[in-house]
């Protein structure tokens, strides 16, 4: 597995956050969880202006072995999504920290502050 970025935070179901200076966060798989999937050969991403409430299911990643849950790490709206992993699900799994899924507008900004670090996600994940 590839090193964690340190200027993201993870959540214990495996999206990383990316807070943007706009206050927009960039969500995404990590590695780990690309790696368990294998393969992906689907995504399906939330329509732009949706409203989320953290914890909910937001996306769907699908592998030749699996679907799995792409949950909102936060509460906001959906302001962006990235169609080039719709059109390349394979792009996650050449670099997952490169192809985010899609962009949330937080109802509460700093509660970006409350997820992960690189310390402990890698601590979440060794105890799996």
């Amino acid at each position: 597995m590839s090193a964690l970025p340190a200027n993201l935070k993870y959540t214990k179901s495996h999206e990383w956050v990316r807070a943007e200076a706009d206050g927009s966060v960039t969500i995404g798989i990590t590695d780990h969880a690309q790696e368990a999937l294998g393969d992906l050969v689907f995504v399906e991403l939330p329509p732009v202006g949706k409203a989320i409430a953290a914890g909910e299911e937001a996306a769907v990643v699908e592998s030749v072995k699996a679907a799995a849950d792409v949950y909102a790490p936060l509460s906001g709206v959906v302001t962006a999504i990235n169609d080039a992993v719709v059109d390349a699900p394979e792009s996650v799994n050449q670099d997952a920290f490169s192809a985010w899924l899609f962009k949330l507008q937080p109802n509460d900004a700093a509660a970006v502050n409350a997820l992960l670090d690189a310390a402990a996600y890698q601590q979440a994940i060794d105890a799996e």
